[in-house]
């Protein structure tokens, strides 16, 4: 028997599901409790092993306070086509996860735009510093593999 892997779509929506509740700072029981479910079924909901159906679904919008667009939305100006498949990209997972999110809350309670944009700099110099030094490495490593 064949595993079956969930559809990218299901997939996506749940990721939008985990991505609110992380922003309202919901624990999946507490979501859970909301529905009237089990958080092993949150979890699933999530990982989009199951579908949600479009009352749940509506049930989660009620809960979050976001329209049930939020949740097949990639950013607030593009909703994936019908059919096509979405990868959840390497920004979206970063932004979804505890150190994604508490990084953007503390860089919003910054003000000055100053300040904020040596923040974006220094981070560019040390994405740039890290990729530079991974770079040197695997040219050290190729040089040794000559020898």
């Amino acid at each position: 028997m064949t595993k079956k892997t969930p559809n990218p779509i299901d997939v996506f929506v749940g990721s939008r599901v985990r991505l609110r509740r992380l922003m309202v700072g919901m624990s999946q029981e507490a979501l859970a409790d909301r529905l009237g479910v089990t958080f092993q079924q949150v979890q699933k909901y999530e990982k989009g092993t199951n579908r949600i159906s479009a009352s749940r679904l509506q049930a989660i919008s009620d809960v979050f306070r976001v329209p049930p667009s939020f949740f097949f939305q990639d950013d607030e100006n593009a909703v994936p086509a019908a059919g096509v498949t979405h990868e959840t990209g390497d920004v979206s997972t970063f932004v979804s996860s505890k150190e994604g999110l508490d990084l953007n809350r503390a860089f919003l309670k910054i003000d000055d735009a100053g300040v904020r944009k040596s923040i974006i700099a220094l981070a560019t110099a040390l994405s740039k510093a890290s990729a530079g030094a991974e770079a040197g490495e695997r040219a050290d490593n190729a040089s040794e593999l000559r020898i």
